[in-house]
């Protein structure tokens, strides 16, 4: 047994173990090298139980249909190698989890990655796939209790702090401790300056907290590193873009869109995430996007049918919306109500509470008019993603709200947002919407009063 450096303990080759190495620190940075270096490492150990497993998990992590036979194939070659080789405890742990969530149980894959934990508290490679799974299921208070078990157990001296660090401090923004998530955030890109989850939760503190001009500056200045990441660089491009929308920088959002939060047409859920949701908000406050929602709608067409995530999905739906395709709209609805009705992980339970329900209001289904929205506020959470990424639900919810006229739901929905962050501009829009809602109302009500008459 060999342990590397950031604990985890293999029964491979001295030399594989060295590369895969790089591949836990580049999964933990965001870096783009990862998939090269778990390629290098089985070059040279075509068995390594860990490498296979993390293949497994990167296909699991995007999230689509297509990647679910890459994710199987991986998990057979890591069982067979764990029967074969006698298996640490870690790559047991590894491979369990993957079984897990290959069947699309992410809760249990993180639990078993967490019971590992227990054991070995400094695994970083374990920690940050638990922390990814938790993320992904919307699972805030997992996310912060794990962290917050295992950070005794942790130190400056320990190899990988800086990325626990900043994981931590995600974990610890997510659940509405400002200061703390701040003061944590910039101590794990202190300690490690690769560290952009670390960056990306010290610029949620700023989004959530209104500090528009300091959160401009803290990505400025941390962008030689953010830059060089993976497209987790789109991510950050696309905070950077919210503070300029929220400044009212419109133009300047919508240039930054194009060179730097969609630069390439990819299909990866978050890189579409990422774009759809900046422009429905530009869209919100009436910025006309042009053709730019084609191209998101091409790709929301092709994957309308996928539900391996609600939280995917129900951006692909408000693609095809903003482009004028109501019948892929509906038929992402019609998925979601398919996937809300069977029993094969996760995802179908949350399918089943929230995303179904979420996609008939926003395509307008009959009878959806009819539907309580603060349930859908209540539920939000759990089709995952963070406080910031849901607010692209929020906002929707509470303009329909406004739109129907009802103050009341509005109000609470608006309510409900500031409890997750400082008021900003589009509460303003949202009044208006309402007010103009109601007016339009009270001027039919007269009318029809005078025809009566």
């Amino acid at each position: 047994m060999i342990v590397d450096r950031y604990q985890g303990a293999h029964t491979a080759e001295s030399a594989a173990i060295r590369h895969f190495e790089v591949a836990v620190r580049a999964v933990a940075a965001h870096r783009a090298d990862a998939a090269t270096a778990l390629t290098d490492a089985l070059a040279i150990d075509p068995d390594m139980i860990a490498a296979h497993a993390l293949r497994g998990f990167s296909a699991v992590m995007l999230a689509r249909d297509s990647h679910a036979a890459t994710a199987a194939e991986a998990l057979g070659r890591a069982r067979l190698a764990a029967r074969t080789r006698d298996a640490t405890p870690g790559e047991r742990a590894l491979v369990e989890a993957l079984g897990h969530a290959v069947l699309g149980r992410h809760r249990a894959a993180a639990a078993r990655l967490e019971a590992h934990l227990d054991e070995t508290p400094r695994d970083l490679l374990a920690f940050k796939l638990s922390h990814a799974l938790r993320f992904m299921g919307g699972d805030r208070a997992g996310m912060l209790a794990t962290s917050t078990r295992l950070e005794r157990h942790w130190s400056a001296a320990t190899p990988g702090f800086g990325f626990f660090l900043g994981c931590h401090a995600f974990g610890v923004e997510e659940t509405g401790d400002f200061a703390t998530a701040e003061r944590l955030g910039r101590r794990a890109v202190d300690i490690e300056p690769d560290d952009a989850w670390g960056i990306h939760a010290v610029s949620h503190v700023h989004e959530m907290s209104g500090r528009t001009g300091e959160g401009v500056a803290w990505l400025e200045s941390c962008r030689a590193t953010w830059s060089g990441c993976s497209n987790f660089a789109f991510h950050v491009a696309w905070h950077l873009g919210l503070f300029h929308l929220e400044a009212g920088r419109l133009d300047a959002a919508l240039d930054l869109y194009d060179r730097e939060i969609r630069p390439t047409a990819s299909e990866e859920f978050r890189d579409m995430a990422n774009a759809v949701s900046f422009l429905w908000r530009l869209r919100q406050h009436g910025v006309d996007a042009g053709g730019r929602w084609c191209e998101l709608a091409a790709i929301a067409h092709r994957h309308r049918r996928d539900t391996s995530l609600v939280f995917a999905s129900l951006h692909y739906l408000l693609a095809l919306l903003a482009a004028g395709d109501r019948q892929g709209a509906n038929d992402v609805a019609l998925a979601l109500g398919g996937r809300a009705g069977k029993a094969d992980g996760d995802q179908s339970a949350v399918a089943a509470r929230i995303g179904a329900d979420l996609a008939q209001v926003l395509v307008g289904f009959g009878g959806s008019d009819r539907t309580d929205l603060s349930i859908l506020v209540q539920r939000l959470p759990e089709i995952g993603g963070s406080n910031a990424q849901r607010d692209l639900f929020l906002r929707s919810l509470a303009l329909i709200a406004a739109d129907r006229g009802a103050a009341l739901a509005m109000h609470n929905i608006v309510q409900a947002r500031q409890r997750l962050q400082r008021e900003d501009r589009f509460g303003r829009l949202a009044a208006a919407r309402l007010d103009a809602a109601l007016g339009a109302r009270s001027l039919e009500s007269r009318t029809l009063e005078f025809r009566v008459a």
